[in-house]
């Protein structure tokens, strides 16, 4: 059984979305502080988003990057095409199981998705992202973030658009909350699930050269998001799985290097 007793972790996940992991935290006997680096919100115009839509069935296929992809996405597409067979054309995908079982919440419950890694590189694996030609993509996403996929499916041969549906925003100022409880020896771990929040993380923090965070553990959830701490000489864990429950195994390994 996991015990994180006499353990202070910040999670650093957004407002809602850090619910679970805090009660298996705390279940363990782990004391979690909430320090959310991004925030989810809706745009402020949607025109451009629905221009894109406009024509959703004539897709070959459609790829949700991310869980709140689904959630700002889909209640509008359900809107715009309330008679339309779900699914039918396009094909989903998704970039893993979590996105996958936001999806069956929209009653879609046909999703391609890698079985191993959940990321970018291992969608592009499967057989039926190499063979694109000529077929229309749309990759429903927030504003911003990484350009592989669009451009390896381009270079494969398909038209490729982009349905963006919510912004991220950073709702910290500083850092000075963290830099306290680890002076008064309340902190000495961090979760980090998100490579945009860990940017974050390093902007604020000297490039990761604060005292405070050189003295912790940072845990997370994919080999990605742990290149750039690790390059900077940080402590970082990297979960084996994506998910709560592997976190969890993770925090339970105390990195003393």
């Amino acid at each position: 059984m996991i015990s994180l007793a006499n353990r202070h972790i910040a999670i650093t996940r957004p407002p809602g979305q850090a619910k679970r992991l805090t009660s298996l935290v705390e279940a363990a006997g782990g004391t979690v502080i909430d320090f959310p680096l991004i925030t989810i919100a809706a745009l402020e115009d949607y025109a451009h988003f629905e221009q894109v839509i406009a024509d959703f069935p004539s897709y070959d296929w459609v790829i949700f990057i991310s869980s709140n992809a689904v959630q700002h996405a889909m209640p509008r597409l359900m809107a715009r095409f309330p008679s339309w067979p779900w699914p039918a054309k396009p094909r989903f995908a998704a970039i893993g199981p979590v996105t996958a079982t936001e999806l069956q919440h929209y009653g879609v419950h046909h999703v391609l998705q890698p079985e191993q890694r959940f990321d970018s590189e291992a969608l592009l694996t499967l057989m039926e992202m190499q063979h694109v030609q000529h077929q229309r993509i749309m990759i429903v996403r927030g504003i911003g973030g990484r350009e592989l996929m669009a451009d390896t499916l381009r270079h494969r041969g398909a038209t490729v658009h982009f349905a963006e549906c919510y912004r991220r925003i950073n709702p910290q100022t500083d850092t000075k909350k963290l830099h306290l409880l680890w002076q008064n020896k309340q902190l000495d771990s961090i979760v980090v699930t998100s490579s945009e929040a860990m940017r974050h993380l390093l902007a604020m923090t000297g490039n990761g050269s604060a005292e405070w965070l050189r003295d912790l553990t940072i845990y997370v959830n994919h080999a990605r998001i742990a290149e750039q701490p690790s390059r900077l000489g940080l402590r970082v864990v990297t979960a084996d799985m994506p998910g709560d429950d592997a976190m969890l195994q993770c925090l339970s390994k105390v990195n003393h290097d």
